[in-house]
């Protein structure tokens, strides 16, 4: 039986985790603004992704006597944005870590995460990079730095971004990421290898009441980090390998492919609507992922799929993976293989282009500000997952809206002139509006 989740507690939960924010303020009975209000303050805007959502508030405290930042965040006394950049810009992301397990949490408790079980009874969490700031000029001590043909410096900052996902899925969980930044002793530029290291070693404790399967591209199908993944997580993965970056591997299936039996094939024919495709299946086992005697081995797979009429290739790739391939799992194997994607589809696409505008600079401070402005989007990116999975009022109005920033034009519009009482209230206001009516089951 799974379990309604509630804004209103993820509020409280935020605002008292916050308390004990990073505080380099003097300490003074004068301190006008709590850390919890600050960090609440600036979570607001990005669960809202309303840019002005706390100056429509002052306004609205000064005509009505009282506030949605209030009500709806628990605010008390709203600062001012950039008395908010300054304090937070000594807050490491990492402070914010916490409320993102605990919201992965609550859904674990309340049901919603059992739904993410899939192949071989475990859940999927895809990683990948992506960059959140470029600038030429703008920059902090903890960006990254490369030069163009030109000369030109550009100052970007880059994160490793972990999520849960699972194949037919729309619905991603995002995880904390793991920020690439220049590492303390170290004279190389910091990169995702390194990050998936430092990731896995903080985080893979929180998983291990359950089995995962790490999906990542060829990037990641290196010993280092699969060696790691099974020995020390003591889990799975299951990663894209290229030709040109496991040659010794490959080398080894030109030999299978010689004996017979040494490579197995299993086809189907799969129908998309119109035409009856030939999917292609291949997969061997205990093959070297690289040249040497202290080599890993580990089982290869691969998918083609061509067109019936024309033989052209459609799509191909191929993985390798700890897990025991067979005939009976190998369709399924390759298809969670091919769920890598959605991290590209579900989590950096939208939370580019569809409401959330990743690449914004929301502010970039000096020390951590522009991180930790990254990790509090992110995590309202995650809150709102939560919600459309486990709160029935939400989950209708999201779905009545269609569009997710047709959703967000219609809080920031809502919130701008009316007064709300609380989440619950809000949510009902819009379910009436929208003369949606919930199903009794």
């Amino acid at each position: 039986m799974t379990k309604a989740l509630k804004m209103s507690n993820f509020v409280k939960r935020f605002k008292e985790a916050w308390g004990s924010l990073t505080d380099v303020r003097k300490k003074s009975n004068r301190l006008t603004y709590t850390m919890a209000e600050i960090a609440l303050s600036a979570f607001a805007v990005f669960f809202m992704q309303a840019p002005s959502f706390l100056s429509y508030q002052r306004d609205m405290e000064q005509k009505k006597r009282s506030n949605n930042a209030r009500n709806l965040f628990k605010v008390e006394k709203i600062p001012c944005d950039q008395q908010i950049r300054n304090v937070l810009d000594h807050v490491k992301p990492e402070e914010i870590n916490a409320e993102f397990f605990w919201l992965i949490d609550e859904l674990e408790q309340s049901g919603h995460l059992e739904s993410y079980t899939c192949f071989e009874k475990t859940k999927a969490i895809a990683l990948d990079g992506l960059t959140y700031h470029s600038s030429t000029e703008i920059h902090c001590q903890h960006c990254s730095t490369r030069k163009d043909s030109q000369g030109t410096v550009h100052y970007y900052h880059h994160a490793l971004l972990p999520v849960i996902v699972k194949p037919d899925c729309a619905e991603v969980l995002a995880l904390p990421p793991e920020f690439i930044v220049p590492q303390d002793g170290h004279e190389k530029q910091d990169c995702e290898r390194a990050a998936s290291n430092r990731w896995l070693k903080q985080h893979a404790a929180h998983f291990a009441p359950f089995t995962i399967t790490f999906l990542g591209d060829d990037l990641y199908s290196n010993q280092p980090l699969c060696q790691q993944i099974i020995e020390d997580a003591q889990q799975f993965f299951l990663f894209v390998c290229k030709p040109a970056s496991h040659k010794t591997l490959y080398e080894e299936l030109a030999l299978l492919e010689k004996v017979a039996g040494g490579i197995l094939t299993r086809q189907i024919r799969f129908w998309n609507g119109q035409s009856h495709e030939p999917w292609t299946y291949r997969w061997a086992t205990q093959l070297p992922l690289r040249a040497g005697e202290d080599t890993l081995y580990v089982n290869w797979c691969e998918l083609q799929i061509t067109d019936a009429a024309t033989g052209d290739v459609l799509f191909h790739n191929a993985w390798v993976t700890n897990h025991r391939l067979t005939a009976a799992n190998i369709t399924m194997a390759c298809h969670l293989g091919r769920t890598r994607w959605k991290i590209e589809n579900e989590a950096i696409n939208v939370l580019k282009n569809h409401g959330y505008h990743l690449e914004h600079n929301f502010g970039h401070g000096d020390l951590f500000l522009s991180s930790t402005l990254f990790a509090l989007n992110l995590l309202a990116f995650l809150a709102h997952t939560a919600l459309f999975l486990a709160n029935v009022h939400y989950r209708l109005i999201r779905q009545e809206l269609v569009a997710r920033i047709t959703f967000f034009d219609d809080l920031r519009a809502l919130t701008r002139y009316m007064l709300f009482l609380s989440w619950e209230h809000l949510l009902s206001f819009m379910v009436d509006g929208l003369e949606i009516h919930p199903s009794p089951t």
